[in-house]
């Protein structure tokens, strides 16, 4: 298919420059799709964002700051990870380079640039705690919510698996000097939060990844993601007040934010759907797209 459905820019919200790309008709109502931690707007794929434009809508995706073509953050350390977790449960709130909050203030800052007054908001993993900041705090923005594979930071539901978390914290090599090493780090963890739905694809894993780092890779910006999720903290307060149309989606077999998370995201949301999409992990892989993509357009139609 032609590239005439597809635009994009680099624009400047506030300190940070933020990269995006549209499809679909600029006129359609928006969805804007919210990437996971230290991952790119390209892992909401060209085919994904495809089939949501088909069905009358205006598709937006974007890299988080930090990650992919937008500003990175290198002259900030990466935060030390006892010392946020021993602030917070003293009670403090912990030194950041930023919160998800400022995350949530990028996207709208971005919906401005592009004249939109109120979108339809959907994301992923981290981008699904983004997308219910932007639901529970700035609801005059936000059309409907989809949260996919997320949580609501309840400390009461269990967290990652063991050892998907060791592969997550621990040290990747680094691509400069061992690119097929980082490869294969890469390569271990998809393959292992994956679902048990269809064979892992290991070939387009791959090539995913050589393209996020073709496109940029910020040093420490994944940690310094980590930190802004752990520092966010409960939200489940803030979710009783949401009043748009709400969805959540999560795969029965996600070891990184485990099913319960997504019940207790649809728990505490008024209204809310919950999907249970059986054999899928912690990614959206071709052979759930059409149903995704439909549970999205359902959700946004009905608001």
């Amino acid at each position: 298919m032609a590239d005439h459905d597809r635009r994009g820019a680099i624009t400047r919200i506030g300190a940070v420059d933020i990269a995006w790309e549209s499809f679909g008709d600029p006129d359609h109502p928006a969805i804007l799709l919210i990437a996971g931690l230290g991952t790119q707007m390209i892992r909401w794929t060209v085919p994904f964002c495809r089939a949501l434009a088909a069905r009358g809508w205006r598709v937006i995706r974007f890299d988080n700051r930090d990650t992919g073509c937008s500003t990175h953050l290198d002259h900030c350390p990466p935060p030390d990870m006892g010392a946020v977790i021993g602030a917070l449960g003293a009670g403090q709130q912990p030194d950041l380079p930023y919160t998800l909050h400022d995350m949530a203030g990028d996207a709208l800052g971005l919906l401005d640039a592009l004249g939109i007054g109120r979108a339809h908001v959907v994301g992923r993993s981290m981008g699904g705690m983004i997308a219910q900041i932007l639901a529970s705090d700035h609801g005059h923005r936000v059309r409907s919510l989809t949260s996919i594979m997320s949580g609501t930071g309840n400390p009461a539901v269990d967290g990652p698996a063991p050892d998907v978390l060791a592969l997550l914290l621990g040290p990747a090599p680094d691509p400069a000097i061992d690119p097929e090493g980082f490869l294969a780090h890469g390569l271990a963890f998809a393959r292992r939060i994956a679902g048990t739905g269809r064979p892992f694809d290991a070939a387009a894993c791959r090539a995913l990844l050589l393209d996020e780092l073709r496109r940029g890779r910020a040093r420490g910006g994944t940690a310094r993601q980590l930190a802004a999720m752990i520092a966010a903290g409960d939200r489940r307060r803030r979710l009783a007040g949401i009043t748009v149309p709400s969805l959540v989606i999560h795969g029965s077999d996600d070891p990184l934010i485990p099913p319960a998370a997504g019940r207790d995201t649809a728990a505490a949301i008024p209204g809310a759907t919950l999907l249970d999409i059986e054999g899928m992990g912690h990614d959206l892989p071709p052979w759930v797209h059409d149903r995704v993509v439909a549970a999205i357009d359902g959700v946004a139609s009905g608001a």
